[in-house]
């Protein structure tokens, strides 16, 4: 199973439309976004009638709209979220300071956002997984990733024009 992940899109419109492209493109599996949408607008790129796929998604600190957001993605909920996809078991949170270490214990993915800093790496026999940021404010690159849940690898992307 291969799965989208993204995070700190930001409002940025346009970035945030090529990344939904290529996952569609690339037929991904579902769809996992790990906060900082901001306003409701940006978020209805990855509606229901928009992605023909799974969406698990979180709240960001930059979220203020969370009535708006939730209107438009029902299923959003503050973090952490644990969920089970491919016989995996992923815990999702935007800030990984704002996990405790019995967040994840079970966990064998953790993936978190926030500081837009890319972090793929395993430790202690765990995945974690920042894919960096989609709106590229910080660093001047659109960055997401892809998850292969068979292998539990991840592939950071950068997605250009």
């Amino acid at each position: 199973m291969k799965v989208g992940v993204i995070s700190d899109t930001h409002d940025r419109l346009p970035t945030f439309r090529r990344a939904v492209a290529l996952f569609k493109r690339m037929k991904v599996d579902a769809l996992l976004h790990a906060g900082d949408y901001v306003a409701p607008f940006a978020a209805k790129l990855i509606t229901p009638d928009q992605l023909d796929i799974p969406l698990h998604c979180i709240y960001g600190n930059n979220d203020g709209e969370r009535k708006g957001l939730k209107a438009i993605l029902p299923g959003i909920a503050d973090g952490p979220m644990t969920l089970s996809l491919g016989g995996r078991t992923i815990v999702m949170h935007h800030f990984i300071d704002w996990l405790k270490p019995a967040d994840y214990a079970t966990a064998d993915v953790v993936i978190t956002g926030h500081t837009h800093s890319i972090v793929n790496e395993v430790k202690s026999g765990k995945l974690f997984l920042n894919p960096g940021e989609c709106c590229g404010w910080l660093t001047d690159r659109c960055t997401v990733a892809t998850l292969d849940l068979d292998t539990l690898k991840a592939e950071i992307i950068e997605v250009h024009e």
